[in-house]
């Protein structure tokens, strides 16, 4: 497969995809584009759309509704008019009746709601939200603490304990993580590396989905200009896909370690520090496999990328024909997204030796955990030995459909074509 011919088509890939303009703006934009997701997730999270929130807090017990307007009125957000809260109890009134009599001013966007604090709350800390959106979750976990915060202070407060013994039964617990290796001292644990894997994973994705798409249109294009039939009078169909995916994948691996760069200096140099959170526990070996297996990853789904591309004359018809390996890559990613909250949840553990789910997830796994080196190796092998399998077959496929014209071919026709023997 590997000749002279292919070579020359190698090249032609390589010459043509290396000094493109889309190669360059393409290599700039997905870490600016990645960035700015990451940028625009983060202001979503952090964009507080409640100014000018008014709320009326009531109770049953016209002392805790004291106590909870003392605590509420030493707030920076009340003290600024940021948010507007009345404060009012019950008496002898119920509580649906209450509501009902603020309802019109509810519905008219006049007031945005009413948080009820039984007498059982003392007990349970369970309160009650009358709102025209009882799941804005925004206002909820502002008020939240301030309203534990007081049903604290007042449940505690004929029980003689002193400030600081209060203060600590409002305290949540937190936690700091150490890893436990095979080193003397555990090591303090940062947020660095579950970045740098959700990094690594968006980069396989849209990397992955990009290249790919981008060379299935070119075998359609080719093959409705008729520009492979004059192709395929110089070399025949294995050595032409050969040297497409071989050029798209050697072309990928450079973009890829372009966009690391950052990283390889990060951690081969010491001009750059990190913040103690955002440390980075990664070495040379871990980003040589990534490319390692990033090239593997491409090769297997280049192949069938292109294989798609060669059973269809359009666009339209190719793009109706790829969905299964565009889920192929996207369940992956999905795992690989979910392994923020565990890294060893089984899931991960299970997909990290599938066939086309290792070469996403397995990275991930190496970046966010310590894996032992059976399952590094294993998992590499079984990337490998889907690529050399996957290959051929996306080969046969491109060999008959790169001539097939008229109608789309059904899947029992390309159940035959694997069939062949040539």
């Amino acid at each position: 497969m590997f000749n002279r011919r292919a070579l020359v088509i190698l090249k032609r890939e390589l010459r043509t995809r290396l000094f493109s303009k889309s190669f360059i703006i393409m290599t700039l934009l997905i870490p600016i584009f990645l960035v700015g997701i990451i940028a625009f997730q983060t202001f979503l999270f952090s964009y507080e759309s409640d100014k000018d929130t008014k709320l009326v807090l009531v109770a049953k017990n016209a002392e805790v509704i004291r106590k909870v307007e003392q605590t509420f009125k030493k707030l920076a957000f009340i003290k600024d008019g940021y948010y507007s809260i009345q404060f009012d109890s019950l008496d002898h009134r119920e509580i649906n009746d209450y509501w009902n009599a603020r309802k019109a001013e509810m519905l008219a966007g006049k007031l945005n709601g009413v948080v009820y604090i039984p007498d059982s709350a003392l007990i349970t800390k369970q309160l009650f939200f009358y709102s025209t959106n009882p799941k804005n979750y925004t206002v909820l976990n502002k008020i939240k603490g301030p309203l534990n915060e007081a049903l604290v202070d007042y449940y505690f407060r004929d029980k003689k304990l002193a400030k600081e013994e209060i203060q600590y039964a409002r305290s949540d617990v937190d936690f700091d993580g150490y890893l436990v290796t095979e080193k003397e001292h555990a090591e303090a644990e940062s947020y660095g590396n579950t970045i740098l894997g959700m990094m690594f994973t968006f980069l396989l994705y849209m990397s992955l989905l990009i290249i790919g798409a981008t060379l299935m249109r070119a075998v359609v294009e080719e093959k409705s200009n008729k520009i492979v039939e004059v192709l395929l009078s110089s070399v025949n169909s294995s050595e032409l896909m050969f040297g497409k995916v071989l050029g798209a994948a050697i072309t990928g691996v450079m973009q890829m370690f372009i966009w690391l760069l950052p990283i390889i200096m990060l951690i081969a140099t010491s001009w750059f520090t990190l913040p103690d959170k955002l440390t980075i526990r990664i070495d040379g070996v871990i980003i040589l496999y990534f490319l390692v297996n990033y090239f593997i990853g491409l090769v297997t789904f280049l192949g069938l990328f292109a294989a798609v591309g060669a059973m269809f004359d359009s666009d339209q018809d190719a793009q109706s024909g790829v969905w299964p390996i565009t889920m192929l890559i996207m369940i992956p990613f999905f795992i690989a997204i979910s392994m923020q909250q565990n890294p060893e949840s089984p899931i991960a553990k299970v997909a990290s030796f599938l066939p086309f789910a290792s070469l996403i997830v397995m990275p991930a796994r190496m970046t966010m955990t310590i894996v032992p080196a059976w399952q590094f190796i294993l998992s590499f092998l079984i990337s490998l030995a889907t690529m050399l399998c996957v290959f051929p077959l996306a080969g046969k496929i491109y060999r008959v459909g790169i001539l097939w014209t008229g109608k789309k071919p059904s899947f029992a026709e390309v159940v035959r074509w694997l069939k062949y023997k040539y």
